[in-house]
Order: structure tokens, then sequence, then C-alpha cells
């Protein structure tokens, strides 16, 4: 069995936690560990090999980092230069495994989920195999229990050719209003789908291509275009352009005769906004939700998330109130599913808010904005051991280099030298320049810009170890 782990999306209604540089899945929203990280640690199973990881090319170093973190280790990792939905990129998996000679069973998981009782998870996995391993697309169904109005439903049939526990998918509804979803509760049969499934690649693919050939073929060309670096595949952007736009249960589980429901009752959880958040949390004894410097007086079934100020409320009841260094959102719990269209309208206005945090991630560190002006900007720049930033210039502006702890190597122009704790430079417009971290510790530097123009888009980028670039070709990037 593979896991195939789709870390796609930018997880919009946890805005603004979640960003479409760093969205939720690289987030450590319900414990020590990012979404992420716990899908791939629960997976550490007999039978179950390394996963294969599916993201935006943009989120190639922080699935790395992650790994890395945790000592975890995949087959591969696709990148993606955009979304196409769930099933160009499962197919996508499904292809490179049969060009491999390999027709083993996939196991596709999305990245962002929670999963509270391991036991179950695997019980499940293990009455998926007897059905996956007979021909079967199994789709993993939790039990609905409550009217929830922001998953889809799957209605179950009795099948007795199938193993028992297992039964017949016998139709797929969108996310019902309240009236349906108390009506589906009653009656029983009814499942919220999980977006988890479990089939052999060969009969994926044998229904894909039945079911949507345009997708099927399309993949075809894509993979063949694709750039294999290592374990990493790039996938061509523009024959990947022309690839519709479509999920697994659009493009195949709709529409097949053989799929089936396996009963996931493990405490799941798709924390796809904030009330489904403030459920898989602990509460209070007045069933609030606190988190960061948070002080909570006269208030109920709240959830308050600070990420560095104080943040304080009085008399609430079910009101979520979240404060980032750039933005607060506050929204009624229950219209909390809003949120992915407010961050709609701040993309139609052009926002930066909904695209990075204010510290941004890059391969070799961060930074983040202290303070701005008309005509300066003061940065605090973190570089990790060993990693350096590209060989650069700069049209519009100055910078100034004050290191606050480790060593810096710095190149300017034909000049190279070392500057440790309280030393400083000065890198003038148009100089081409680097920064490194030689040491063993993290760099800390601080980073003062001056000039008319102080846009990211302001850099010259003339070599790139991480291979943003072609080097000794000047492209213009957002990307420092």
């Amino acid at each position: 069995m593979i896991p195939v782990i789709l870390s796609g999306g930018s997880g919009s209604r946890l805005w603004p936690l979640s960003r479409k540089q760093f969205p939720k899945q690289f987030l450590a929203l319900t414990g020590e560990h990012t979404l992420f990280q716990q899908t791939l640690a629960r997976l550490v199973l007999e039978g179950v090999e390394h996963p294969i990881v599916v993201c935006n090319k943009d989120h190639r170093f922080i699935v790395n980092e992650q790994l890395a973190n945790l000592k975890l280790k995949t087959q591969a990792i696709l990148l993606e230069p955009f979304g196409r939905n769930t099933a160009p990129a499962v197919a996508l998996t499904a292809m490179k495994l049969l060009n491999e000679g390999r027709d083993e069973l996939m196991l596709v998981l999305p990245a962002d989920h929670v999963i509270d009782d391991q036991n179950a998870l695997q019980r499940a996995l293990a009455l998926a195999t007897v059905a996956a391993e007979r021909g079967e697309m199994v789709l993993f169904g939790v039990p609905a229990t409550k009217p929830e109005t922001g998953y889809g439903y799957i209605k179950s049939s009795n099948d007795a050719l199938l193993p028992e526990g297992i039964s017949r998918v016998a139709k797929f509804v969108e996310k019902p209003n309240e009236k349906r979803a108390n009506e589906f509760v009653q009656a029983g049969g009814y499942f919220w789908n999980s977006g988890m499934f479990l089939f052999r690649a060969s009969r994926f693919l044998e229904e894909l291509k039945k079911h949507d050939p345009d997708i099927y073929d399309t993949c075809l060309l894509t993979l063949e275009g694709s750039k294999h670096d290592g374990d990493n595949i790039e996938i061509d952007e523009a024959t990947f352009a022309c690839c519709p736009d479509t999920s697994i249960d659009y493009a195949v589980m709709e529409k097949t005769q053989a799929a089936c429901v396996v009963p996931l009752s493990a405490g799941w959880s798709d924390v796809g906004c904030w009330s489904s958040l403030w459920d898989v949390h602990e509460k209070d004894h007045h069933g609030n939700v606190a988190k960061g410097d948070v002080v909570v007086q006269d208030s109920r079934n709240c959830m308050i998330h600070s990420s560095g100020k104080l943040v304080s409320v009085i008399g609430l009841d079910n009101i979520v109130v979240v404060e980032t260094k750039d933005a607060m959102m506050i929204a009624h719990k229950d219209k909390v599913q809003g949120v992915k269209q407010l961050v709609n309208t701040l993309n139609e206005q052009g926002r930066s808010e909904t695209q990075n945090h204010c510290e941004v991630y890059r391969p070799w560190g961060s930074y983040d904005s202290v303070d701005m002006g008309g005509r300066f900007q003061v940065k605090h720049i973190s570089v990790k051991p060993g990693a350096c930033l590209s060989l650069q210039m700069h049209h519009h502006r100055a910078e100034h280099w004050i290191v606050v702890s480790g060593t810096a190597e710095v190149t300017c122009d034909e000049n190279v030298f070392l500057l440790t704790e309280n030393q400083s430079t000065y890198i003038p417009i148009a100089s081409v320049h680097r920064l490194r971290n030689p040491g063993k510790i993290p760099l800390e530097i601080i980073e003062v810009q001056s000039g008319s123009y102080l846009g990211e888009d302001d850099i010259e980028r003339l070599e790139d170890i991480y291979g943003r670039t072609v080097p000794g070709v000047s492209i213009k990037t957002i990307a420092r």
C-alpha cells in the first residue's frame, strides 16, 4: 500500500492563519506538529510504504523541511505548477507507478485532516484492503452523526456481494442546507465524504479512462513532458494547463459501478473552517477555546486565537476572533463558511494579506517585515546554517545589514568578507551581492532598506542554488 498525500489548496476558510504561500496543512493547528506531519506520521505502519506527496511547486521547500524535522521519507514528490484538483493529481501518480512496473494499492489522503483514533483507522484500512484487492473503488465515509452543512454526503445501500461491514455507494449529495442535513442524519445510512480513497493504481486509471478520457489523455502527455529531478517530478506546465480541473468524486467515483463505502469512526475532521477547528480542541467550562495571549471574560462557546498581541474579549457568544501580525478576523461561529468569500474579495482588491504572512518562508530561512515607511523598510532576516540567498542586485534600493547573532559571509561586488555579532555593512544600489551563513547556528540580521522603490520585484537574480532561476540569466522575481 502506497499513501498518496494530496497537499494542495490554500485553506482559505482558515484565513488569516492560513495563507496561499503557507496554507493550513503546514500549520500546527491541533498539536505540536503540523497537519501535514501528523498525516505522514500516522502512516508509519507495517505493510505501508513511504508516501508519494503531491504539492504545489512553491511549497517544495516547506514540504522537505517538515519531512526532515520528523526524519520522515517519501518515495517521490510531484510538484504541480498550479492546482487542477484531485483527479489529475492521482492520475499522474498512478501513471508514474505503472510506468515503473508497479501496481500497488494507492491510499489517497488529504494532507490537512485530523484523525484521533489510530486503532480505528487501522481497522478501517484492513477492511478497505479486502475490498480494494477485489477491484473495488473504496471511499472512506464518516458516519453522519449530526447535521453538518460543510461536508458532502454519501448515501449507502446494502450489497450482499461486498464483504461484511462495507456498503455500496448509492449516490453522492452536495453540501446540503440544515434541513436536508437533519433529514440525512435521521434517515441513517448517510456518511460524510472524507475525501479519502483506496484502490489499485490500474483500477483507478481503468475507470478514469472510461469515465473521463480527457483527464486520462492529458495526464499521459503531461507526465511524458515532465522533468524528473531525483525523487522530484516537476509537472509540465504547458500540458498540465490543458487538464480539466476535476475532483476524484466527479471524474470517477460518482460514475463508476464499483464505488463502495468503508465506515471510518476515528475522530475524523477536515478542520475546514474555524468552527470545525473549535470542535476538535479542548474547551474551558464555558465552551471557549483560547490560543495564545488571550483573556476571556463572561463569554461562551468562542474561539479566540492570538498570534502575538494580547487579545481580550468580554460578553461574547459563539464568536471567532483570530489575530495575526498583519490582520484580524472576527466572525460569528455560524457564519465562518463565509471566510472563503471574504478572502476572494480581498484577492480582488489585490491585498497581499491573503498570500503571505509578515514572516515569509524561503528555502534558505525566512524574513519578517518589522517596519516600513515611504522610503524605508526594516526586516528581520534569519538564514539557516549552511544556507545562502541568491546572488542578486537591486536597481532602486540600498541595504544596510546588521548582524545580531551568528556569522555572515557577505559578497558585495568583488569583495567577500565575514561579519560577526554587532558588525554591519552597506550594500549600495546596483551592487551584486549575496548573504551566506557559513556557521553552525542560525544567522540573524536586521536589514534596513532605503530607496525610491522597495518592492520585492526589484530583485535581479543572477545565480541561485535552489533552482529558482537559470544560472547566469537575469530574472526579475517576487521571490527573494
